[in-house]
């Protein structure tokens, strides 16, 4: 045969000639007879990985894969033998042994291939058994619902993000059983480069993709804006309108008159906000000093209550001299000073983002200032927004200039830097972004950085051999990564995940220490610190023992690191440590006397300072802190009383407690009137006291503040 002169071929007995180098597949297709499929797509390279598409070519020792194997001059093809069908039917069986039926795609839309070619082939139960994928899911994006249990490895997925939209982010990791995609150097989906394109999905035979358009909320009330409209504004010019298109209704158009609120600090939500035009004002309800008995403070109660609390008071200090000022992080680029928590925003700001992406409550209230016009937005579009570098360096800058001076001030640690320095420092930090669940820092890693956390929580926790154990939570104005840089052997003591989606200020470690050789006071300060934090750790390491007592463990004793304890055998029932500790806290007791029973001692339900404090996880204005010197938990005069902490904590001892204040009128701006605001409340340990109130109270010493692990005897 002459090179270029047409091949002839014969399938299913008819006659045909294609052009050299056209595959069986498509001169089947030019014929009409249709080849079942699942890793081809007709635009994309051929790679005949799912074999489906199996023919039975005469002479030939193997059944071919039609998409991938050259027509030839002569060649006789068939089809649909029974020996072709029963082949891609025992193909289609193992591919559904191991997918799970219905997947997310079947269920939305009906139109799994694999489950398709199961039906047509009569494959109800297969008959091989199931194996679990190794990787599961991935519900890190919030535009791609990614279910590795579903993928049967196809490539298509691949070859659409690299050969179609030439973007190069999926590729194959693993061997055998393990293989599977992965998104970059197999980061999470929401942690790569991915442009949410959709590609992959359109691509995608099975549910493995699935475009997840609305993300477990109602999507918000207002104008909505078609993907035309929305790349015609600046900060979504640069998002694909395939995504923007997939996603309608997910962002809308508001507009608000001066004075109307837009968000109400304490409420639940599940949007961000991006303001178009306008000002608007970020303020929180006047904080209210209610949390505790401060000395020279009018409260404490009165009568014999009153003496008793002023004989147990520590001896006098000097008050320190003017301090610095106090600032509450807030879900929006600004904070807010303490003694006069208002600040505005302007047009291209956002706020509203840790509520949008986890669901937490509003930290703060915003009003319009005069008209303004904002874009509501849900969380795919705004995880999706984040990964624009453009918007994402514009945000970046934004915080710079109005925050980073402010964030590193609220670290007590910090606030000796200078203002040359910090000038020097706002264009060399870097402002980081974690998923929940993303490894931060691993223990045993070289050190490369200082972490300050802006928005989110940190979980700190160290391996041993029967596994990890949480050493502390942390949040703002928290820190982590000075002892491996401080360290001698600099390497990472602790590992610390992402709870939550945080943002940290990295410092990398040549400018950690330019700052320690500029400023010595800071590396003494930070190597007490780290000094203590290390001494902490393998205080609690040695406490770490085999426990058999189940009723100890089950009653979450093995938390607690200071425990309130009654002795019923001692103990008359006469109240008076209840009514100290409401003398001791402004008629609010912090003591409820009922709870479990461990021994002759009934555990009072009253804070445990827990080893774990969940409580501290998720405080939209991080009012929730352990003190920096002891055990207990605090919770600061600025909480706005949403209750997370209290639907957190496991054993029910953060109560919220209403409190009558004068406050904006809401529906009147610019008046005030006596509203009912309520506040969380725990034991603080009576701190301002030399030993707490209810113990002092007690006149049979039934009451016992305790280290559970020492005092029933079981520490190791």
């Amino acid at each position: 045969m002459s090179p270029g002169a047409a091949v002839k071929l014969t399938i299913d007995g008819r006659e045909t000639s294609v052009a050299p180098g056209t595959t069986i597949f498509d001169a089947a297709r030019g014929l009409g007879i249709e080849i079942p499929t699942l890793c081809h797509a007709q635009h994309q390279t051929p790679v005949g990985v799912c074999r489906v598409c199996t023919v039975e070519v005469k002479n030939n020792r193997v059944l071919a894969a039609a998409c991938v194997r050259p027509a030839e001059d002569g060649m006789i093809v068939a089809t649909a033998t029974d020996g072709v069908q029963r082949a891609r039917r025992t193909l289609v069986e193992l591919l559904l042994s191991d997918h799970p039926s219905p997947c997310a795609r079947q269920r939305a839309t009906g139109d799994c291939e694999l489950e398709r070619l199961g039906a047509g082939y009569a494959v109800t139960t297969p008959r091989f058994g199931h194996h679990d994928a190794s990787r599961g899911r991935d519900e890190s994006s919030f535009f791609i619902a990614v279910d590795h249990t579903a993928c049967i490895l196809c490539d298509r997925c691949i070859r659409g993000c690299s050969e179609v939209k030439n973007n190069f982010v999926i590729g194959r990791t693993g061997k055998g059983h393990q293989a599977g995609i992965a998104f970059d150097t197999d980061v999470p989906m929401a942690a790569s480069t991915c442009v949410g394109c959709g590609e992959c999905m359109v691509s995608c035979p099975t549910g493995a993709l699935t475009n997840r358009k609305i993300v477990d909320v109602d999507p918000p009330a207002g104008e909505e804006m078609s993907a035309e409209q929305l790349q015609k504004l600046d900060i979504f010019k640069r998002m694909s309108g395939t995504f923007l298109d997939l996603n309608r209704g997910a962002v809308v158009r508001r507009r608000f008159e001066p004075g109307e609120i837009i968000c109400r600090e304490g409420d639940f939500g599940s949007t961000a906000f991006y303001i178009l035009s306008g000002k608007v004002q970020v303020s929180l309800a006047t904080p209210m000093g209610h949390s505790s008995t401060r000395r020279g403070q009018p409260g404490g109660g009165k009568g014999f209550f009153r003496k008793l609390t002023e004989l147990v008071l520590s001896d006098a200090t000097p008050a320190p001299a003017a301090a610095a000022p106090r600032y509450i992080p807030i879900d929006a680029s600004v904070d807010l000073e303490l003694s006069n928590p208002v600040a505005e925003l302007g047009a291209g700001d956002l706020f509203g983002e840790m509520t949008c992406l986890s669901f937490y409550p509003r930290s703060a209230t915003v009003r319009a200032v005069e008209e303004t016009e904002v874009l509501e937005m849900l969380r795919n579009v705004l995880q999706m927004l984040q990964k624009d570098k453009v918007f994402k360096a514009l945000l970046d800058r934004r915080y710079r200039e109005r925050a980073l001076d402010t964030h590193l001030r609220t670290v007590p640690i910090f606030n000796t830097l200078s203002q040359d320095f910090v000038r020097r420092l706002r264009d060399r930090v870097e402002l980081v972004r974690f998923e929940p669940g993303q490894v931060i820092c691993r223990q045993g890693e070289q050190a490369d950085s200082l972490y300050l956390i802006r928005i989110g929580f940190v979980k700190v926790s160290q391996a041993f051999p029967g596994g990890d154990m949480v050493l502390r939570y942390l949040t703002r104005p928290d820190y982590f990564g000075e002892i491996g840089l401080l360290g001698g052997e600099g390497v990472r003591t602790s590992t610390c995940t992402s709870l939550d989606h945080v943002e940290a200020v990295r410092i990398k470690a040549e400018d950690f220490h330019l700052m320690l050789r500029e400023f010595p006071d800071i590396q003494t300060r930070l190597a007490e610190v780290a000094q203590a934090r290390l001494e902490a750790d393998a205080k609690q390491r040695q406490t770490v023992g085999t426990v058999q007592l189940d009723d100890f463990l089950s009653q979450g004793l093995m938390e607690a690191q200071n425990l309130l304890v009654i002795d019923l055998e001692r103990c008359t029932r006469c109240d008076q440590c209840v009514r100290a500790c409401a003398a001791a806290h402004d008629g609010v007791t912090r003591l409820v006397r009922d709870g479990l029973r461990y021994d002759k001692f009934l555990v009072a339900t009253s804070c445990r300072s827990c080893r774990d404090p969940l409580c501290m996880v998720g405080c939209p204005v991080g009012s929730i802190r352990r003190h920096p010197d002891s055990l207990e938990i605090i919770i600061e005069d600025w909480c706005i009383g949403c209750g997370l902490c209290a639907n957190q904590c496991p054993y029910g001892n953060i109560n919220l407690h209403p409190f009558m204040v004068n406050a904006e009128d809401p529906e009147q701006p610019g008046m005030r009137k006596a509203v009912v605001r309520e506040k969380a409340t725990t034991c603080d340990l009576s701190r301002d006291y030399s030993e707490p109130a209810c113990v002092y109270a007690c006149p049979h010493d039934a009451l016992h503040r305790i280290e559970p692990l020492k005092f029933f005897g079981i520490a190791k």
